[in-house]
């Protein structure tokens, strides 16, 4: 296997400096860095001193158990979780559930958890297990409910479920018909191309469809079947056992909710001194917790975010509102109510798990600076954040046609549509362009004198001779783009051999895993592919590397 690396840009100016190092004060919002081997093992004896201070390892061992049971029930998993039931710690990453477990980037994530678990261990000598933490509460299906292929003519096709109707909920308590799960695996067979992978691929994902109620559930069946014996285990944030063991949180989530605006408020004010723009909204008076609504009529089940106004914490709108003694109680009695925001679901999962680590990508990592002082005000720390790793699959045909065509990586990262231009033109014996703009220079030289004579018969000719000059010269270049279209029909295997390469390495002008998904690799290659990502060597720097399959 071929592996080069390259370096895509982060995006996110405060994720450079945190990951490149080039600024100490950046670092200092975290606390550590996964190039440090000496942070990892001093996180690592931090979580056996604070264990008190955590979820029991029992309790979270048994809710774990329950929940891998059903979905990922590998003898790699069970052993995962004994561990984790005897103190060991986590690496841990996750992603909303998405179609199919939607792009690629999930996968390299789950891939860069388990490699890096591996790394820990190794590091601090003792077991660390790889944890997937499915983001089952957020509510914003049109996120989730879809994937895209590349069809048989290399073609991006979406498919997607639409949401069924009733209010606004988590992904994980959207509950999804039959029919609509089986036809969008019907339409998934309909759009790969053949191959000797695609039967049991989409028998695999229909009978994980009937078994499932809702994306999440879906979702997690999948990432078992790819990374069950990995000892990768799954969780869902939206579990009812698991909102129990999150009860006591939640509760000094409410009784302290000043002191925590207050915490992240100071966050984005330091980034802001630094510099950079905070990737999270800070909003003054919200409370960063989401309630499900169960008794508000029409709004059952709605997740709510929650402000705080005259005491009371309400909806946006302010049209309902709940005491502080009611939330206080709810965490209490009814904790699968309450749900976290992008800000307090840091804080929540390290309660909840002995986090040594946490992968994370560009814009998680950029949210994750506001939290320093939220992690300090309830005598917790942050865990290293680690980037996560990327890649770009490259396939053995597309190899071949960037050698054909002189293509690099970068060549079709920054200027493919440029290049593609400028090879079509150079395949023009013809040299159309330069012949009609040389017709359209004489034709506009040559009706000169006429537009002169106009003017000079009636001045008010002028206007309509310069518009009738304007509807040549259009049909001039109507037909010079028909030309060119005529002769690159003549190139048309070319050209989809170009686009071949542009779809497959950067689609839709866009990174590969931020588009495609699994299931496009997994019908050409099966497994060996993926098999082919978990053997690359860990890398704490989360560096993009190329993979020639």
């Amino acid at each position: 296997m071929e592996i080069e690396s390259v370096q895509l840009p982060f995006g996110q100016p405060i994720t450079e400096a945190y990951v490149r190092r080039t600024r100490p004060e950046v670092e200092s919002l975290f606390g550590s860095h996964p190039a440090e081997d000496t942070d990892w093992k001093r996180r690592a004896q931090w979580l056996k001193d604070q264990s008190a201070n955590r979820v029991s390892a029992e309790q979270l061992a048994t809710t774990l158990t329950r929940y891998n049971q059903r979905f990922n029930d590998s003898d790699e998993v069970k052993l995962a979780i004994e561990a984790i039931g005897n103190g060991a710690p986590v690496v841990v990453g996750g992603q909303q559930a998405g179609l199919w477990t939607g792009p690629l980037l999930v996968i390299h994530k789950a891939i860069s958890v388990i490699a890096a678990a591996r790394h820990a261990a190794e590091l601090t000598g003792q077991i660390v297990i790889p944890l997937f933490w499915i983001a089952g509460e957020d509510h914003d299906w049109d996120e989730a409910n879809h994937t895209l292929i590349v069809n048989q003519e290399n073609q991006l096709v979406k498919i997607a479920i639409e949401r069924p109707k009733g209010n606004r909920t988590s992904v994980s308590r959207t509950k999804l018909q039959q029919e609509a799960m089986l036809e969008a695996v019907k339409k998934l067979g309909e759009t790969l191309p053949d191959s000797e992978y695609k039967r049991d691929l989409i028998a695999s994902l229909t009978s994980f469809a009937k078994l499932s109620d809702n994306l999440s559930e879906w979702f997690a069946y999948t990432m078992g079947w790819l990374f069950g014996k990995q000892g990768l285990v799954l969780m869902d944030s939206d579990d009812p056992a698991l909102r129990k063991l999150e009860g006591p949180l939640f509760k000094r989530m409410i009784e302290r909710n000043d002191e925590l605006e207050e915490a992240y408020q100071c966050g984005a004010d330091h980034i802001r001194e630094l510099g950079f723009v905070p990737q999270a909204d800070v909003v003054t008076g919200s409370a960063n917790v989401f309630l499900f609504q169960d008794d508000q009529g029409s709004a059952v089940g709605e997740r709510t975010l929650l402000y705080k106004r005259d005491g009371r914490f309400e909806n946006r709108k302010g049209t309902v509102a709940w005491e502080k003694e009611e939330l206080l109680r709810i965490a209490n009695e009814s904790p699968e109510r309450l749900s976290n925001n992008v800000l307090t679901r840091p804080l929540m999962q390290d309660y909840v798990l002995p986090v040594l680590a946490a992968v994370l990508g560009p814009g998680e990592i950029a949210y994750w600076a506001l939290t320093g002082a939220a992690f300090r005000s309830f005598d917790m720390q942050m865990p290293i954040i680690v980037p996560r790793m990327s890649f770009t699959l490259v396939e053995a045909a597309v190899t071949k046609h960037m050698m054909k065509y002189e293509l690099t990586f970068e060549n079709v990262v920054n200027r493919f549509a440029e290049y593609k231009e400028a090879w079509l033109n150079g395949q023009d014996r013809y040299n159309i362009e330069a012949r009609f703009d040389e017709v359209k220079q004489q034709f506009a030289e040559l009706y000169q004198p006429i537009m002169d004579l106009v003017a000079t018969v009636e001045g008010g000719l002028s206007a309509l001779s310069e518009t009738n000059k304007q509807k040549i010269m259009d049909q001039i270049a109507f037909l010079q783009t028909r030309t060119k279209e005529a002769h690159a029909r003549q190139f048309d295997a070319s050209l989809r051999q170009l686009d071949r390469i542009a779809v497959s390495i950067w689609p839709d002008g866009k990174p590969q895993e931020r588009v495609v998904n699994v299931t496009v690799f997994w019908n050409r290659f099966g497994r060996s592919w993926l098999d082919r990502l978990l053997e690359v060597p860990f890398d704490c720097l989360g560096s993009h590397r190329i993979i020639y399959l």
